[in-house]
């Protein structure tokens, strides 16, 4: 019984980690916008980036932690830990200034987290 109830409360909180690196891509795909038409969107953007780095990071945890107790399937984690991978894409294309790079990619995760978190 304690182990399923872990096992939920760490499925609980894979969700909400697919959930807020969701909303934090989201709000970076607005922030560009604002980078593109305004003096204070290249700050936004960049404390933006931190964020959904930081989401990113929070995702591979709670999907190791909804995996161990419960001895589910790995396959959170690999999809948790190949999106840290795109977000550490993600930001070197953006301190580089790669563009035609970057925004494409910015797409693709978000499309793959909204996939994510429709799954779960």
């Amino acid at each position: 019984m304690a182990t399923q109830a872990t096992a939920q409360r760490g499925f609980s909180f894979l969700r909400i980690a697919i959930t807020l690196q969701t909303l934090t891509i989201f709000v970076q795909a607005v922030s560009a916008g604002l980078l593109l038409t305004s003096s204070y969107g290249q700050t936004l953007h960049s404390a933006g980036a931190r964020v959904m780095y930081g989401a990113s990071l929070l995702y591979v945890l709670a999907a190791v932690l909804a995996w161990k107790p419960g001895g589910g399937s790995p396959r959170p984690v690999w999809h948790a830990s190949g999106f840290l991978v795109l977000a550490s894409i993600q930001v070197v294309l953006g301190i580089a200034h790669v563009p035609s790079v970057h925004l494409p990619l910015g797409v693709l995760m978000f499309g793959l987290s909204l996939l994510a978190l429709t799954r779960r």
